[in-house]
């Protein structure tokens, strides 16, 4: 089997999970740093390892890493060995950890969340409206990115004055190219930040689940330091960095996809469509790092071995002709059916999943009702995804607004 080195510069993703769908369900692959793992890259078979118990999180079962191959320095560290919480632990430790989170994120009260999101969509349409007008307008820094970052932080009780600090270290957690002697302090930077952050909750607590989750291990939920300081870092970043990669994401299919943007635009095709089909074809997360096998596992007509990393190249998979049909290479946001597992699937689901639903789903209706005649600035090949091979998140979308409202204001 030919192994598959992935592209620490995000250059070509593309291609990158072309050819890992053509290497077969299961690939090899080398992770920036020379970390040798397996990529699982088509649809059924992703689902059916997504929920095999013989898959786990508990890295100890890592072959590589019980023979003291990964450096502790490695850039991608901090997604293959985040600290204990419902995102690294299998069972009744992973239902202890994510019960009180999923309670937190159900549909329902997800939606009493749906006025404050409209609140801030608003203002961030406004800050909008007021910039020098002609000028291109980079829609991720200005838009995309406030929006989930203040949702979230407000969910979970975070201040507005951590979020640029949150946002360097964000930016180096996620990086490949954050040099080695810079990772150590970076993680103990993070853990230090949300450590005073929980610290303060402890004595000033709020209507927010940080407060929940103390209170929980107050009241007999035996919820470690540890696990709360982890599960609030695991939800600021997974909460923020997918649906800004969505709302952007979105922008960029519907403006190289013109047809189907006016179909939006006249209510022709639902908002509903373009978010599921974006999910699916420029999906926000390209690869998630990392679960290990406790013995041989017969995927499709390969062998996952015993004790080997498995990463889920969502990337690949999302374009699978096997579960899309012969277009699944095509945008098209009227497709139907449109099962994919962006979200991932299994135990392990995104409990945000509908949170990030919610968020897009009023974003983009009103970015575009206040700015119809929004356009790339650039041509969409001179896009550049940022050098984060979990994310498929682009250094910046400039756009130029045109006039509020589609007429001269």
């Amino acid at each position: 089997m030919t192994r598959i080195a992935l592209d620490p510069f995000v250059t070509d993703l593309d291609g990158e999970s072309a050819a890992l769908r053509a290497a077969g369900p299961l690939a090899e692959v080398e992770l920036p740093g020379g970390v040798h793992v397996y990529a699982v890259t088509r649809h059924a078979e992703a689902r059916a390892l997504l929920t095999d118990s013989r898959v786990v999180k508990d890295i100890n079962v890592w072959g590589a890493w019980q023979r003291g191959e990964i450096p502790m320095d490695w850039p991608l560290i901090g997604l293959a060995n985040p600290g204990r919480s419902m995102l690294t632990v299998d069972g009744a430790d992973h239902r202890r950890l994510r019960t009180l989170v999923a309670q937190a994120l159900t549909v329902k009260r997800v939606e009493r969340l749906r006025a404050g999101i409209e609140a801030l969509t608003d203002a961030s349409l406004a800050r909008l409206a007021a910039l020098p007008a002609g000028q291109p307008v980079d829609l991720k820094a200005e838009f995309a990115y406030p929006l989930p970052m203040n949702v979230i932080s407000e969910l979970m009780g975070v201040d507005a004055a951590d979020h640029p600090r949150l946002k360097e270290l964000f930016e180096k957690f996620f990086s490949t190219q954050t040099p080695p002697e810079e990772v150590p302090q970076m993680m103990a930077d993070l853990g230090a930040l949300f450590t005073k952050i929980v610290n303060d909750k402890r004595t000033n607590p709020g209507d927010d689940l940080t407060s929940a989750l103390i209170a929980a291990s107050e009241d007999g939920d035996h919820l470690t330091d540890e696990e709360i300081v982890n599960t609030l870092q695991l939800i600021i970043a997974a909460g923020h960095e997918t649906t800004i990669s969505l709302i952007v994401n979105v922008v960029e299919a519907l403006q190289t996809h013109p047809e189907q943007r006016k179909q939006v635009l006249n209510g022709e095709i639902g908002w509903d469509g373009v978010i599921e089909e974006t999910l699916r074809w420029n999906t926000p997360t390209s690869h998630v790092l990392i679960r290990f096998a406790t013995e041989d596992i017969e995927v499709g007509d390969r062998i996952l071995p015993k004790g080997e990393g498995l990463i889920i190249s969502f990337g690949a998979l999302g374009r699978d002709e096997e579960a899309y049909g012969p277009t699944a290479g095509e945008f098209d946001a009227t497709r139907t059916p449109n099962r994919h597992i962006a979200f991932g699937h299994g135990p392990h689901v995104c409990p945000g999943a509908a949170l990030s639903r919610l968020e897009a789903g009023i974003a983009l209706p009103a970015l575009y009702e206040r700015f119809p005649e929004l356009e790339l600035a650039v041509p969409a090949s001179e896009l550049r995804n940022k050098p984060i091979v979990t994310q498929n998140d682009l250094y910046e979308l400039p756009v130029e607004l045109g006039c509020p409202f589609g007429h001269d204001a």
